[in-house]
């Protein structure tokens, strides 16, 4: 099962290249999206792997999940979105078989059980999603998608010098396994393991977000087609965080575990930090959800710093903030759509001009910042708590602060688009129903785990975070 996820968007890549027919686009992404869906839900009730170097686990089975249920999402938007696009076909054919090889290059990234080629899959990631930044061949989507290249190269270099370091910290044993990283943890030279994680968290959270490696995120983020820019916030950066996740258990089995929780907590506060400063008097939307994207990396950081029920919370959070962005993103292509810009002060009365997407705009807003009932509350909450029991009242003060000046940030946003006057000369085409369909599917997925948390759902999640 896990060859069909690595091999065969690939080779419907290569198949739309050559046909360059719009509608096969259409149906090979759809199709592909459930093809991916169905096969991680078999993946769920059936692990398996495929050769040594790809198997699937009771960590990473929950961003698999996470990113099929997305992918299915955005693939439902972009029937609207590659249909009304009036870009030539060769560019249209590109976009698609990027996008496939991007979905790709996740999933590979996400059931890797090798460091040096969950590595390389992360670099894949890259390549295969700048194309997708430039779709629109704008001047400032070519400035976003250099620097988008050249900060994530860098970073993972950075990333790559830090598994040279833990390779010569192995000793005898060259095998870069994670099964066989955690079993050798403890006879890993302790100075070479040291000095590994820092360039490994600094590389892999180039690509998480994390500040102040947050650079390109921006600008990438807000220069996309919404669709993409959905899929970079809700899928990429999980991808990158695993990561650092699988990492972060090798300093944890070698004894040191508080060197690599103050890390991740301090990266985390510069992350929420760093996004409080621009959303407070961000003037343009779609890169106040990039920063927020970058807050909620934070709050994940901190989650991971923080242990115990943290890695619960973290694992939640993750999830919660995926379908909330890619909700939120998605909404934010239908308000470009019907007001032809990204400033917060030329889109004003959005619920009188398209109560569907002003309504889907609050409530993503509500979602994104934790107003019960949605999960981010719960997360955060959880969080809140084991940091209380852990005495890190300062440390406590401090998140509650910093997530209390991101909020008003996004509230003031939302809040001035939602309501005022009408603008009249706003485009009046409403946008087709499949371009609301999957927030409003996201939104009742969010609710249920927000109010109920399944079994089933709670199940994955502790069986994540007990891998941690």
């Amino acid at each position: 099962m896990i060859e069909t996820l690595i091999f065969l968007p690939i080779a419907l890549a290569v198949l739309i290249l050559i046909v360059r027919n719009n509608t096969l686009n259409i149906v090979v992404t759809t199709v592909y999206a459930a093809v991916l869906l169905t096969v991680s839900i078999m993946l769920y009730l059936t692990p398996a792997s495929f050769t040594p170097y790809f198997r699937c686990d009771d960590l990473n089975i929950l961003f698999l999940l996470v990113l099929a249920a997305v992918f299915f999402g955005v693939a439902v938007f972009i029937i609207d979105f590659l249909r009304k696009n009036e870009a030539p076909a060769k560019s249209q054919a590109l976009f698609t078989a990027n996008l496939l090889v991007f979905i790709a290059s996740m999933t590979g990234v996400i059931l890797s059980t090798h460091l040096a080629l969950l590595w390389v899959f992360v670099e894949a990631t890259t390549l295969s999603s700048a194309y997708l930044i430039f779709f629109s061949h704008s001047d400032a989507s070519l400035e976003a998608t250099w620097k988008y290249l050249f900060i994530c190269s860098i970073g993972i270099a950075i990333a790559f010098v830090g598994i040279i370091f833990l390779s010569m910290g192995l000793g005898n044993s060259d095998s870069l396994f994670f099964d066989d990283l955690y079993a050798g943890a403890s006879s890993i030279n302790p100075f070479w393991l040291k000095l590994a994680f820092p360039f490994m968290l600094a590389g892999f959270g180039t690509k998480v977000g994390f500040a102040p490696m947050h650079a390109w995120l921006p600008d990438a983020h807000s220069e996309s087609p919404s669709p993409v820019s959905a899929l970079l916030s809700g899928t990429l950066l999980n991808a990158a965080l695993l990561g650092i996740m699988r990492v972060n258990k090798i300093m944890t089995l070698a004894g040191m575990k508080w060197y690599a929780e103050n890390l991740l907590l301090i990266i985390g506060f510069i992350s929420i930090f760093i996004s409080a400063v621009y959303i407070i008097s961000i003037k343009n939307y779609k890169r106040m959800l990039a920063y927020s994207s970058i807050e909620n990396m934070g709050i994940i950081a901190i989650c991971l710093g923080v242990g115990g029920a943290g890695f619960f919370a973290a694992m939640l959070h993750l999830a919660a903030h995926s379908f909330t962005k890619a909700a939120f993103f998605l909404t934010s292509g239908n308000i470009l759509h019907r007001f032809k810009s990204k400033n917060i002060e030329d889109v004003r009365g959005l619920l009188k001009a398209d109560p569907t997407t002003g309504w889907l705009w609050m409530i993503c807003f509500a979602g994104i910042v934790g107003i019960p009932p949605f999960p981010i509350f719960l997360s955060e909450f959880l969080v809140a708590r084991t940091m209380i029991g852990a005495g890190m009242i300062v440390p406590l003060v401090l998140f509650l602060f910093l997530l209390t000046i991101n909020m008003a940030g996004i509230g003031k946003a939302v809040l001035r688009m939602s309501f005022g006057e009408r603008v009249e000369d706003a485009d009046t085409h409403r946008a087709g129903v499949l371009s609301y369909l999957p927030q409003f599917a996201f939104i009742a997925l969010l609710l249920a785990m927000g109010v109920t948390l399944p079994q089933f759902v709670q199940t994955i999640i502790q069986k994540a975070a007990a891998l941690l």
